[in-house]
């Protein structure tokens, strides 16, 4: 396997989950979720091969793509974001009870529907910040704003979504 092969399959491995939990919490079902994701790093790939300069931050670069994948998703299908509370798959850990892990899967499907009824850029926001752990200066840079204002549209992202779960 040549290099430009095993550079592109660590930050595949890195970013998988990733990108697959970000499109996942944007879209309507698991499957569609997979099938963005996909292409998604389908076109990382075709980018990562044919850029003649390095890619700086590979992070940055597959969330915008997965952010534009998202959005073709929804143009090309002309549809509303729905999110059917049995698409979401089991996350809890096997070891607890029935009850608990009923209790847990309620609680996520409740933010899922709540985050999908925030604005795109919060929505964005929340998840890379909150999910993924990505420091404001990153989430910034991404977005192409300045860090005060992310930090500013966390906030209110985070009160919309309080207030959104408040009244579910």
């Amino acid at each position: 396997m040549d290099s430009l092969n095993e550079q592109f399959s660590q930050i595949y491995d890195q970013y998988i989950d990733k990108i697959y939990r970000f499109v996942y919490l944007k879209v309507s079902s698991q499957e569609i979720a997979e099938d963005v994701t996909s292409k998604v790093f389908i076109k990382g790939w075709e980018a990562f091969q044919s850029s003649k300069e390095e890619i700086k931050n590979p992070g940055a670069f597959l969330y915008q793509i997965a952010r534009n994948a998202v959005i073709d998703h929804y143009r090309e299908k002309d549809r509303t974001k729905v999110v059917s509370a049995d698409a979401s798959p089991e996350i809890a850990d096997p070891g607890e009870n029935a009850q608990n892990k009923a209790i847990l899967s309620a609680d996520i499907n409740t933010i899922k529907k709540a985050i999908q009824k925030l604005e795109k850029e919060h929505q964005d926001i929340l998840i890379w910040h909150y999910l993924e752990d990505m420091p404001i200066a990153n989430i910034a840079k991404l977005l192409g704003r300045p860090a005060g204002t992310v930090r500013v549209m966390l906030h209110r992202g985070l009160k919309d979504l309080k207030d959104i779960i408040k009244e579910s």
